[in-house]
């Protein structure tokens, strides 16, 4: 499982997605332990690279994702979470989706005290679409 490796798998070599990565995304995310787990403080990612496919058109969508998380016992690896970001540059799915998914997978591989992803999607049409999901774990404030 990736939160019990010490060396994470995509730090330091030239990593090249397989396609059973690109299926199952959440198989790249390399975590670590998080060194100050008694202390509630906030990790923010910003991607501002991140693209995807509109599924209906086929056309490139472009977005900024920021990640704030407060982690309980586990931090994401930057790098594996860079990779995981590309393995959507081809994959057809709406922003909402996107957004959605992020969250769902991080959350399931993190298991954080809280997160919240922000997908802020550059100008189609004439509109900017942002999507901002959130997670917080039950019994938290």
């Amino acid at each position: 499982m990736a939160s019990k490796k010490l060396n994470p798998s995509h730090l330091g070599k030239k990593s090249i997605l397989t396609e059973a990565q690109i299926e199952n995304p959440r198989s790249i995310l390399d975590t670590f332990a998080n060194q100050f787990p008694n202390r509630d403080y906030e990790i923010e990612f910003i991607f501002p690279e991140f693209t995807s496919v509109c599924p209906v058109t086929g056309q490139p969508d472009f977005a900024t994702i920021t990640i704030r998380y407060v982690p309980d016992r586990k931090c994401v690896e930057m790098k594996s979470l860079k990779l995981y970001f590309f393995s959507f540059r081809n994959k057809g799915i709406f922003y909402e989706s996107v957004t959605n998914t992020i969250l769902d997978d991080l959350v399931s591989v993190l298991k954080p005290r809280s997160m919240t992803v922000i997908g802020k999607f550059n100008v189609r049409g004439g509109t900017y679409g942002t999507v901002t999901v959130n997670y917080s774990k039950r019994g938290r404030k």
